[in-house]
This record gives structure tokens, sequence and C-alpha cells, in this order.
């Protein structure tokens, strides 16, 4: 589902994702809409503008969830501010794309975002995080979390970033099925049930994370 205020631009994301081959079983134009169509069409990806008429985005997105937690959302906005980043990210949303992104990093972002992946706009996801650690004053490990390797957090890190287990096994020059393995056993240990769990979890912990070149 498609949820923009902008007619020229909700029927450009439409006619982009339609054209890859994906179904768009609903659009709106404002939260209210968003609401009442996404119960009805139970979309498995929502992609999201922000700026729309009450509610807005983000209560738009804690509500979805609410009703359908196995719906993902995607915020396709024109601001990149970390506020509005982390106001997205605490109600739920899976990814966060600025507008400026090409069609090809939108449709690799959607289907991502269907799979499970956490997917941010490059180079967003540390300050957001580093700022949520900022702001909840969480900088200190908690003295009840579980007890992951060395190698398991690296991963953890890793998968908060939106990078695929390919790209992780790349960047660690390790397998892509021992990748798998690590990421398993952290969602074992830490009773969680999928990467976007694992992300939130990052989020709450304040772990500092680094992007794909280790910055």
């Amino acid at each position: 589902m498609v949820v923009d205020d902008h007619p020229m631009w909700r029927d450009a994301v439409e006619r982009d994702l339609q054209a890859a081959g994906l179904d768009v079983v609903a659009v709106a134009a404002d939260g209210a809409q968003a609401i009442a169509r996404a119960r009805a069409a139970r979309p498995q990806v929502v992609v999201l503008d922000l700026q729309i008429p009450e509610p807005n985005g983000v209560e738009v997105t804690r509500t979805v969830l609410e009703h359908d937690p196995s719906a993902r959302v995607l915020i396709l906005s024109a601001s990149g501010e970390h506020a509005d980043v982390l106001a997205a990210v605490k109600a739920g949303a899976t990814g966060y794309l600025v507008k400026s992104a090409s069609r090809e990093e939108l449709l690799d972002a959607v289907r991502r975002v269907a799979r499970g992946d956490s997917v941010f706009t490059p180079g967003l996801a540390g300050l957001v995080l580093g700022e949520f650690r900022r702001l909840s004053g969480e900088g200190e490990p908690a003295d009840d979390r579980p007890a992951l390797t060395d190698r398991e957090t690296e991963v953890l890190r890793m998968v908060a970033t939106g990078m695929s287990y390919k790209q992780i096994a790349e960047q660690l020059v390790i397998s892509h099925r021992t990748v798998q393995n690590h990421v398993q056993n952290t969602l074992r240990k830490l009773q969680l049930h999928n990467r976007v769990e694992l992300t939130r979890y990052v989020i709450e912990q304040g772990l500092e994370v680094t992007d794909g070149d280790g910055r």
C-alpha cells in the first residue's frame, strides 16, 4: 500500500512498484484513509510518508502494526531529521528512506523490508542509533543483558544497519551459513523472533553500530 498526500508522487511510486511486478493493493492520501484501507487490504508492506494529514505517519505506523503485527512499514519521507526517523522506528517502522532515493533503491528497500530486513538511507542508521543512545541515556550495558559472543555482537550491529547476510559474510570473510547461525543463536539468547526485533533490541540497548565500511 502506498500512502502519500501528493497525488503525483503517490501515483509515481505506485507505477514504479507495479512496473517492477509488485502488487499495489491500496493507496491512501491521509492517515485516516491509510488506517481504514490497511485493515481492509492487509498489505504486506506499507510505503508511507510521514507528513500526511492527521493522523500523521508515526501514528499510522503504530496503529497499523497494532492491528496487523505481520505488516512491514517503510517510511518514504522528504525529512531526514533524526527526530523524525527515531519517532518512526520507535513506532515500529522497519525502514526509512528519504525521497531523494532512486527508483532502484526504493524497489530494493520494499523487497528487503518484505523479507524482514531493516533498511535505512545510507549513513542514517548509525546516526539515528547514536542519537537514541544520547536521548535515552542508555550508554552503559544493562546488567541483565544476555551474554553474547564478540562475533554475535558484531553480527548483531551489522544486522541493525540493514546489511544482508551475504554482505555481512563478505565483510567478515565468513560463510553465509555461519552468519545465519550467529543470527539464530542471538535470536535464541535474546528470546526474539526475527531481524526486525533484533534491530529494535539494538536501538533499545543503545549499542553502537557501524556501516558496511566499518565507520
